[in-house]
């Protein structure tokens, strides 16, 4: 079966094809970026999820696992076993807040700070794969951002109000 490349904008006819999903396009990107990280995170002997629970942690210092999560977008089932995997490395401690001992705080142990120092390699390795200079990789970051934005509104718009 051959196909005509679609080169202009989408037509009427054209919406359902696959290369017009920008849905399709952004999972394709974030499977690439997946590969990518995989690879340049190997020398830290970081998996990329944690890679991220690592900048908040280098970001922000020591945080209640709730807000690691908040920033992460993260669920405490999903971000739980990560956070055991880094305390098993010794690259994270978790301990019962002293003020509420229904909280969990966690942060960097000196090894898992001293880490940060070679994953400042990592944005730079991931810059130069991507093939764009700075000001579009910004361009780029604000874009989704905004995308996310817009999407984060119109879930909640969408969702269903209660019972």
């Amino acid at each position: 079966m051959t196909t005509t490349p679609v080169t202009g904008p989408a037509h009427h006819d054209d919406f359902l094809r696959l290369d017009q999903q920008i849905c399709f396009s952004l999972n394709a990107a974030t499977r690439a970026f997946g590969g990518l990280y995989r690879v340049v995170l190997k020398d830290l002997g970081l998996t990329y999820p944690q890679y991220l629970v690592m900048l908040v942690l280098w970001e922000h210092g020591e945080l209640p696992v709730k807000k690691v999560g908040e920033h992460l977008r993260l669920d405490s089932g999903t971000l739980s076993p990560l956070l055991k995997r880094l305390e098993t490395a010794g690259l994270v401690r978790r301990e019962r807040s002293a003020r509420d001992e229904r909280s969990v705080v966690v942060g960097p142990t000196e090894e898992g700070t001293a880490l940060r120092e070679q994953a400042l390699r990592v944005p730079r390795r991931i810059a130069a794969a991507t093939g764009f200079d700075l000001a579009e990789i910004d361009d780029l970051r604000s874009r989704l951002d905004r995308l996310t934005g817009a999407l984060d509104t119109a879930a909640l718009e969408d969702a269903p109000g209660p019972g």
